[in-house]
């Protein structure tokens, strides 16, 4: 039998990096995800070259080069770049990794809102396992979640081998949109059963709507969440082992 193949894995809405204090501070991000351990991350709300509230920076670039990881970035909001300035103005979803990742994507979701959605899709080689991470913000209705959720669906079934989905899914546990992604057959929750989930928002948080999802096989251990004031979610990580 093969030996299990472990990894440490965080979903996180960085809101920018922006904490509770009003504060910009990439450095006070790096250090929660430093201190967690994670392998492998998925962002959400990351800036690049957005405006002034990030400093024009490259949120996803610098996180990695901060961290030493390898990274992905996904916009789903592109916009012309501000009178005098080169960059355009982009908002979405990282993925940042201690691994290498082979390629990535960022797929766009339907959006019926103002925010387009989308889907970033990262292959990452852990140990010679070629893992499916998946990174997603959600919309903020049902009709768009459930739409955003087939889709999401429709394009993981097509993928070869183990599968992680995360993010902030903008849905409770017993939404119709999350358990049309459960019903699927393709993901389990890794915090299924755990009874303190809640992330949002930060100061003693009533909502579950942060999520790290997987590949039926995989084994899920030592679920947390990470209690922080860098952002307005919490995030959450799990130990993750499969075959």
């Amino acid at each position: 039998m093969n030996k299990a193949v472990g990894v440490t894995v965080m979903s996180y809405n960085i809101h920018h990096g922006v904490g509770v204090d009003d504060q910009l501070s990439l450095q006070r991000i790096a250090d929660v995800i430093r201190d967690s351990g994670a392998e492998i991350v998925a962002l959400q709300e990351v800036d690049r070259f957005y405006g002034d509230r990030s400093e024009y920076k490259d949120q996803a670039a610098e996180l990695a080069v901060l961290l030493g990881y390898h990274y992905a970035y996904g916009s789903n909001l592109d916009l012309g770049p501000e009178e005098g300035r080169a960059d355009n103005r982009q908002y979405g979803t990282a993925i940042l990794s201690k691994h290498p990742i082979i390629r990535h994507e960022n797929i766009l979701l339907s959006s019926f809102e103002d925010e387009p959605r989308g889907a970033l899709h990262a292959i990452v080689n852990l140990r010679d396992v070629h893992m499916n991470v998946y990174n997603t913000h959600l919309g903020l209705d049902t009709t768009s979640r459930t739409v955003q959720a087939q889709e999401i669906i429709d394009l993981a079934t097509s993928a070869q081998g183990p599968k992680i989905l995360m993010g902030d899914f903008n849905a409770e546990p017993d939404s119709p949109e999350l358990q049309l992604l459960l019903n699927s057959g393709l993901f389990v929750n890794s915090f299924q059963g755990i009874e303190d989930a809640y992330t949002f928002p930060f100061s003693n948080p009533p909502e579950i709507i942060d999520y790290i999802l997987t590949s039926p096989t995989v084994q899920h251990s030592n679920q947390q969440v990470i209690r922080t004031d860098a952002s307005d979610h919490l995030p959450i990580a799990v130990d993750l082992a499969f075959k």
